[in-house]
Formats: structure tokens, sequence, C-alpha cells
């Protein structure tokens, strides 16, 4: 499952193929959707829960809110069947969607970080990161990224930054499943379920806040 980016997305996969996918894109209800989809994948490969074996999640990196979403729900599931909870990398997942789709050769992965910046990262081929994850403004990363096919849906948002936008425009937690399976066969490590937030949350405490005490 992955949550740290607008599209909430969850699928089954049996180590060998994906069973069933959900994505739904919608920034603002990750905590509404998540859950259903659990449940609609499940359906649809009619398997239950209880025969789940491992859970993997997107760490990100995403903004604060969405991406605690997916990381809450994954160690609630962990530690309600008793089984390991894996993290992996957001733009990875996305990065072999790309190689999936037949992108080869160097290019890059943007999606929206808000504030007028990407989280980014470069790949050598949908397997394989170079450089990142990072955030920063389009502008600043145009030339190091120029020549590249750049994509996720940062790519689409500046085009004046990145000329060659590439598809898939969001994750499918198929992709993040196959990514998280191979490794896993390949007796690989895969991250901690910790997010990548990159920066600060957008909420925070206000600086010199009046401090009120009782007379």
């Amino acid at each position: 499952m992955d949550t740290a980016t607008p599209a909430v997305t969850v699928a089954l996969h049996d180590g060998t193929r994906v069973l069933a996918e959900s994505v739904r894109v919608d920034a603002r209800r990750h905590g509404e959707l998540l859950l259903p989809a659990v449940d609609r994948v499940l359906a649809e490969a009619g398997v239950k829960l209880d025969a789940v074996t491992d859970v993997v999640v997107g760490v990100g990196p995403g903004p604060y809110t969405g991406l605690r979403v997916g990381l809450v729900t994954a160690a609630t599931f962990g530690s309600a069947l008793s089984v390991p909870v894996h993290g992996l990398c957001t733009l990875d997942g996305l990065a072999h969607a790309a190689g999936l789709a037949g992108l080869t050769g160097p290019f890059a992965v943007a999606t929206d970080a808000r504030r007028k910046e990407v989280y980014w990262a470069r790949y050598e081929d949908g397997r394989t990161r170079t450089a990142g994850p990072s955030v920063d403004r389009p502008a600043d990363i145009a030339e190091q990224l120029a020549g590249l096919p750049v994509v996720g849906a940062g790519a689409v948002l500046y085009p004046d930054a990145f000329p060659d936008a590439r598809g898939p425009e969001h994750l499918a937690a198929g992709a993040l499943a196959a990514l998280a399976a191979e490794r896993l066969a390949a007796g690989e490590e895969l991250l901690p379920p910790q997010p990548l937030y990159l920066r600060r949350p957008d909420a925070q405490v206000p600086k010199n806040y009046k401090v009120v005490t009782p007379k």
C-alpha cells in the first residue's frame, strides 16, 4: 500500500504476479479510502486477510498527513497479523512502474511536494536509484536533469523545468509490490517502515506564542 502521493493505492501480490490492485487519486481522503481499498482488493482476489504473509508500504517521500495514514495502517496490519512490515521508497515504485512500461536508460522521477517543490530521484534503470531522494524547486534541478525523461506528477506540473514528462503520473501499488517481491526473493533487506519526510511538516507550533499562566 502507498499513500505518499495523491494516489491511494493497494495491491495484493503472490510473489509472482499481482492478483488485484486498486488506485484512487484523491489528495484529501487518504484515511477514508485506504481501508475500503484493502477490502476491495482482497475480495477481488478471493483472499482472506489472514492469508497475508508480508506487508509492504511506501515510505515516501511525501507530505506528512497522507504519508502517515499508510504507515500507521501497515503497522496495524503487521501487528494484528504478526507478519513483517517492509518499507519501500515511493519513488522507487514509480521508477519500477516506468521500467515495466518500457522506459529504459537514465531517467528521473518527480512527485509533487507542494510549496512549489518536487520530491525527486534519479535512476539508471527501473531498479537502480543513483541519486536522491531529495526535495527541491524544479528550477534548481532543471539543469541537473536536462535531457532526461522525468516520470510522475511533478514533471507534469512543471513542464518548463521538465519538458520530457513521462508516465505513469501516479504510483500503482502493483509496481511497488512487484519490486518488493523481487528484492525479498533475492534476499535483500527492504527499508524499515519509517517515513521519509525530507522536510518539516506544514503544520508547526507557532514561534513566540504567548504563554498564559493562571493567576
